[in-house]
């Protein structure tokens, strides 16, 4: 139970799904509350102002010299009100109202007297107030305030306006009126019992829809997982992830995991051919070599020491061109030493000096360049190589610089490379027609490492004009 449990509250349908409820939820609580808190307001707004009027009407009756036995009350009920003077003993009381606030009201005095009385809490600051008015005015200021009325038995909430007046003779009267709560409240309880009701429906609706949705929009997502999990177990990887027609981000996912199946089937093919290649590389030598020893084991006198040599000094070379090859495509990064392309060309050819085909010299500009000085290094010395291998008679190479850029160019005589082989002779294990034999066109391993190398060092190498090799660089400062 716990498992299937954690795999659902794991799903991203089930995240989004709850998630969803939750903002929603926040989101209808908070608007409710503000509703509720509103429409209480203007129901109470209401009812004050229901009890002003009335308050008003009566204390109109005081000033016109009404007497107050003759006052027109409204329904007790409704618009329960009682008129006292200003010590609170009371003049007149509505219909049946026989006590505000927990207060008894008992029936209106002859004159001025009487035995009832009506005081509350906001008297003392009436009382504060009067001493502006005149025989016959009423109060522009009216106070509200919330309270209870017992009319004929029965007790209940009411919004209070008091109103003060002076009669004919002088004296000050207050009246007190209310207006019902009870539609008020009743009315907010209708509300509230609603959304009680209503909010629980609409966030399960809100979880299925989102529910639903998530699960759609995420169908792509799980047919890319299955196919993906279908690969891994199949190692066949020139099979493709299903593409939605939708141009979202699931669309874009499904693009870019064909693209990386792709790179990767690339990279795995070259790998295999790289290791192809090797083996058939190192098989040749191997089995000159061992044939040579099997022949001097058993005639001595036959032995080709120097052949031996050359073979063990090719293995030796193609042994380690490989691992340079190994290192670059693991992502070795090369040294950040200050290294001076013209120094390096001097101290190469001064190595040379015993070449089939000797090695001239254009202009040698003093620049510098950031990197491993072992790797261009091999790189100057592979396209020497190269060059002399092809070249009629001459050979020269120069260092010029060229904006930001350490420009090493290597030129030859020789008849050149065709413009069609000219990104072809830079692939591994790849010779040309006419420098097939490997004793002389070697393994076909230096120009793809002059190559990669030029790459890791964030330059190019690239021929031009047939018979010339181009190597840019950034140039160091």
């Amino acid at each position: 139970m716990r498992r299937a449990a954690g795999r659902v509250l794991g799903s991203v349908r089930a995240r989004a799904a709850a998630g969803a409820t939750v903002v929603v939820a926040l989101a209808l609580i908070a608007a409710g509350t503000a509703v509720l808190l509103v429409l209480r307001g203007n129901l109470q707004d209401q009812a004050g102002l229901q009890a002003e009027v009335a308050a008003r009407e009566v204390a109109a009756q005081i000033a016109t010299g009404t007497a107050y036995p003759k006052l027109d009350l409204p329904d007790g009920e409704d618009h329960p009100v009682v008129v006292t003077d200003e010590d609170g003993r009371v003049l007149a009381a509505g219909e049946d109202v026989r006590a505000v606030d927990g207060r008894p009201v008992k029936g209106p005095p002859a004159g001025n007297g009487g035995a009832g009385s009506v005081r509350s809490g906001d008297d003392d600051d009436e009382d504060d107030d009067r001493g502006g008015l005149r025989p016959g005015e009423v109060d522009e200021d009216v106070h509200h305030r919330d309270g209870t009325a017992d009319v004929d038995g029965a007790v209940a909430a009411y919004r209070f306006a008091v109103v003060e007046a002076e009669d004919g003779r002088g004296e000050k009267a207050v009246v007190r009126a209310g207006s019902a709560l009870a539609p008020e409240r009743a009315a907010v309880g209708s509300v509230r019992t609603a959304m009680l009701i209503g909010l629980p429906l609409l966030l399960v609706v809100v979880a299925g829809v989102t529910w639903l949705v998530t699960r759609r929009a995420l169908r792509p997502v799980e047919g890319i997982r299955s196919e993906m999990a279908a690969i891994t177990a199949s190692t066949d990887l020139s099979r493709r992830v299903p593409v939605p027609s939708s141009r979202d981000e699931i669309g874009r996912l499904a693009r870019t995991t064909n693209e990386t199946l792709a790179a990767l089937e690339t990279s795995v093919e070259r790998q295999r051919r790289f290791v192809a290649d090797a083996s058939h590389e190192l098989r040749s030598p191997i089995a000159s070599l061992r044939t040579q020893l099997e022949v001097g084991v058993a005639h001595p006198e036959l032995l080709d020491v120097p052949g031996a040599v050359a073979d063990t000094v090719r293995l030796q070379r193609l042994a380690a061109d490989l691992l340079l090859l190994a290192r670059l495509d693991a992502g070795e990064r090369p040294a950040a030493a200050r290294v001076d392309l013209a120094a390096l060309v001097r101290e190469e050819l001064s190595q040379r000096a015993g070449d089939r085909i000797p090695v001239s010299t254009g202009e040698l500009a003093g620049v510098e360049v950031a990197g491993s000085r072992g790797q261009l290094e091999r790189v100057l010395g592979n396209l020497l190589d190269n060059a002399q291998r092809h070249a009629a008679g001459e050979v020269r190479v120069a260092v010029v610089r060229a904006g930001e850029w350490a420009v090493l160019r290597v030129e030859d005589d020789g008849p050149g490379v065709p413009e069609a082989d000219r990104e072809r002779i830079f692939e591994r294990f790849v010779r040309l027609d006419d420098a097939r034999a490997r004793d002389d066109g070697g393994a076909g391993l230096g120009l793809a490492i002059a190559r990669d190398v030029a790459v890791r060092h964030g330059g190019t190498l690239a021929v031009r004009d047939r018979a010339i090799f181009e190597l840019r660089l950034p140039a160091a400062g």
